[in-house]
């Protein structure tokens, strides 16, 4: 189970910033609707501050993330892979609004 920060940590900057790729996951409202995961990189993620990030959407199949997040706002952003082992366990839950 990862842990939920109210910060990212600078080891966990440092840490983020190595990765080269990490999973996008969002999902509507509608208990039928699907859930979006994602695969990323292509240097599309910046830390702007220790509670602000930016993620580039370069669309492929579809708008699903940028729907979902339309619709309510959630996104998890999970970084885990990689060379270098992660401080701790990641995974960012982001709100948007």
């Amino acid at each position: 189970m990862g842990k939920i920060y109210e910060a990212i940590a600078t080891p966990l900057i440092d840490w983020i910033q190595q990765q080269q790729m990490f999973f996008v996951s969002t999902a509507p409202l509608a208990a039928d609707g699907h859930i979006n995961c994602s695969a990323k990189g292509l240097d599309t993620f910046r830390i702007l501050g220790p509670t602000t990030v930016a993620h580039l959407d370069l669309t492929g199949s579809g708008v699903e993330t940028i729907a979902h997040l339309k619709e309510n706002g959630r996104i998890v952003i999970i970084r885990k892979l990689g060379l270098k082992p992660c401080p701790s366990r990641a995974a960012f839950l982001l709100e948007c609004g």
